[in-house]
């Protein structure tokens, strides 16, 4: 069988290793991977909180000091000086501030204009206590801090359950069901039924999944459950 890979032919000399993958497509074919040849710069950035004020504020006054006499009467001069300042300003800063690798990380939380509210609002109440110091304030910031975390809690929990409904393609199905059955936390647990009570067993929680997704469904075999073996495809079969 020829396979026939769509792809830009810049990127041809940069693939040193072509194999089909062993693993599962659910598809009729096997994934063919790519390994490509080549080096990738890492990203790089500069953390602000990490600036090191102190030699920061020295090293801005001693580069203003030893600054150009520039006269501010006219337009031009005026501009001039504006530049040196800017200027002076990014030196001082990229000195006291290195740079770093960027670290990528996935956010599951949707920061809403309410969280960055809460955020604010919060940050704001512990800058005030810490100004006064009064027990009132405190216990006023504690309430608040409260609140913030309660709401991205819920906030989380609602991405989740937005992702997991948008997942309607098998090969993500399937990776996703993967990823969930490799990890040695994920266990069946309690469920909330329409009466408002929880369930106590993981039969409880199989019925009440069974009567939700499955209505109009019966259960042959006298009323009872039906064992039914567990089954794992091979590769043949794939």
């Amino acid at each position: 069988m020829i396979d026939i890979t769509l792809g830009p032919y810049g990127l041809l000399k940069s693939i040193s290793v072509s194999e089909v993958s062993q693993q599962p497509s659910l598809s009729d074919h096997r994934l063919i991977l790519f390994t490509l040849r080549g080096s990738f710069p890492a990203p790089i950035t500069r953390n602000t909180k990490g600036t090191d004020c102190g030699t920061f504020r020295e090293d801005l006054r001693d580069k203003l000091e030893r600054g150009l006499e520039i006269s501010m009467k006219h337009k031009a001069g005026l501009g001039l000086a504006v530049r040196w300042i800017q200027q002076a300003l990014i030196n001082a800063y990229e000195n006291n501030c290195s740079l770093r690798l960027a670290k990528k990380g996935r956010k599951s939380l949707k920061w809403t204009s309410e969280l960055q509210y809460l955020q604010r609002e919060v940050r704001q109440l512990f800058n005030m206590c810490r100004a006064n110091n009064k027990p009132s304030s405190w216990e006023l910031y504690r309430e608040d801090q409260r609140r913030y975390r309660k709401e991205v809690r819920k906030a989380s929990k609602q991405t989740w359950r937005t992702f997991y409904s948008s997942v309607n393609d098998l090969p993500r199905l399937a990776r996703l069901n993967t990823a969930l059955s490799n990890d040695p936390k994920v266990r069946l647990g309690s469920l909330v039924a329409p009466t408002g009570e929880r369930t106590q067993s993981k039969g409880e929680t199989l019925d009440l999944l069974i009567d939700t997704h499955f209505t109009n469904s019966d259960v042959e075999g006298g009323g009872g459950p039906v064992p039914v073996a567990a089954r794992r495809a091979n590769r043949m079969e794939w």
